[in-house]
């Protein structure tokens, strides 16, 4: 098939597995650009891709849709403005805080770390914001700061009335907060971030891993867990918890904001499932896209106490002790609670992806495929259990079924997303 050609492009420039993003969204963006540039046909736009590094990049932004708003995930923002208050007192003014959005596409998870920071009264010399992105377009709109509706959602929005004011075409962001940002293209697995290891207090990499096989994810979060400072604090999606865990990342056990740091020296490392060797792409980059909607997922921090539901205790109650017990990381109660809520209620698919997801970073593969079909069976397109489940299956090395369920995870996020 003519594509294929280019979807092998895509695989190389920027790590990009086209069946995860859907092969005919690729299809559509190779027509756009034959168009754009009067080609006759396939053959002669691959010709003209191989002659034009402009017609490449071109290509890329065809592909790349981001999808982003102001404070997407508030509980990470909030979690952030803690962290950053304790890090600054550790610091003693020996120098301002460094924070890394990548990607950071058109500037709105950058400006929405600086304006958070900004309203908690740290001062402008206290910190500074690097963004990073592929995108040359995406980075260009964000030094612009010039944002249209689609950027502000959600009903929290009095940030903008404190930080922007209104053009005839969207609203501008202020010089104050723009200053604190500084906006680069660039791709997540250049040599040239290996100068900046330990570099970053908080790195924020969220809506990334999903369009990546497992290698390529490996190496992403390689460069990443470089980046972050000892003793700093790496932001993820809610859909990579899982493999953080298993690279020598535990998380804080703050609910919803998916906040990890480094295991300490002396705790022993997650267990690896055996993994079937596979090529790495050259040139994977970071990408900027839609992932499931948030769930709640169990953490590996030091136990807490948190009351367990009574016998008698509603379903509601019951779940929200789950979660509560599941995000302070006492495992082996969200497995007891998960269990009676089993015994007292109809099977519920979160349910059985709690179950999944404990046993998944507890090391036990095969309960964790278990549960997560459990979970599937009952709500077939709960996104998590299948993404989930899909780095399992790639890690045993059944590509072609860990790719189906990508596709699948990634419809279902974007539905979840509108």
């Amino acid at each position: 098939m003519s594509e294929q050609r280019f979807f092998r492009f895509l695989q190389e420039r920027i790590g990009l597995d086209v069946d995860s993003v859907g092969v005919p969204m690729v299809e559509r963006a190779l027509q756009q650009r034959c168009v754009a540039v009067d080609a006759v046909d396939l053959h002669d736009y691959w010709l003209r891709l191989q002659q034009s590094a402009d017609e490449q990049q071109a290509l890329i932004e065809a592909v790349i849709v981001p999808e982003t708003w102001f404070f997407r995930y508030p509980e990470s923002f909030t979690a952030l403005v803690g962290l950053a208050q304790k890090r600054l007192a550790e610091l003693a003014g020996e120098r301002p805080l460094r924070l890394l959005s990548l990607p950071c596409s058109t500037g709105e998870e950058p400006y929405s770390l600086a304006m958070a920071l900004l309203d908690a009264g740290m001062t402008p010399t206290s910190f500074h914001i690097d963004g990073i992105d592929i995108s040359p377009n995406s980075v260009a709109k964000g030094v612009q700061a010039v944002y249209g509706r689609n950027s502000f959602r959600g009903s929290e929005l009095a940030f903008r009335e404190r930080h922007f004011h209104a053009l005839d075409d969207g609203h501008a962001l202020d010089e104050r907060v723009r200053e604190q940002v500084s906006l680069t293209v660039g791709n997540v697995l250049d040599p040239a971030l290996g100068s900046r290891n330990g570099y970053y207090d908080f790195v924020f990499c969220r809506n990334l891993l999903i369009y990546f096989d497992v290698p390529t994810q490996q190496r992403v979060f390689e460069v990443l867990k470089c980046l972050t400072h000892e003793n700093g604090v790496l932001f993820i999606g809610p859909a990579e918890g899982s493999l953080l865990a298993r690279l020598g990342m535990r998380p804080l056990g703050i609910a919803q904001s998916f906040a990890y740091v480094r295991q300490p020296a002396d705790a022993p490392p997650a267990p690896v499932p055996p993994r079937r060797s596979q090529p790495v792409p050259a040139v994977p980059v970071a990408l900027n896209r839609p992932t499931p909607a948030p769930v709640t997922r169990p953490s590996r921090a030091a136990p807490v106490a948190a009351p367990a539901a009574a016998q008698g205790d509603s379903e509601s109650a019951l779940l929200a002790t789950i979660a509560r017990l599941a995000n302070a990381g006492d495992s082996a109660q969200a497995r007891a609670s998960c269990q009676r809520y089993l015994q007292q209620f109809a099977p519920r698919a979160q349910v059985y992806y709690w179950l999944g997801l404990l046993s998944d970073t507890e090391g036990d593969a095969r309960q964790a495929l278990t549960h997560y079909r459990k979970a599937l069976y009952l709500e077939p397109q709960h996104p998590e259990a299948l993404l989930h489940l899909a780095m399992l299956l790639a890690a045993q090395g059944d590509e072609a079924g860990a790719r189906r369920l990508q596709e699948r995870a990634l419809r279902a996020g974007r539905e979840s997303e509108r």
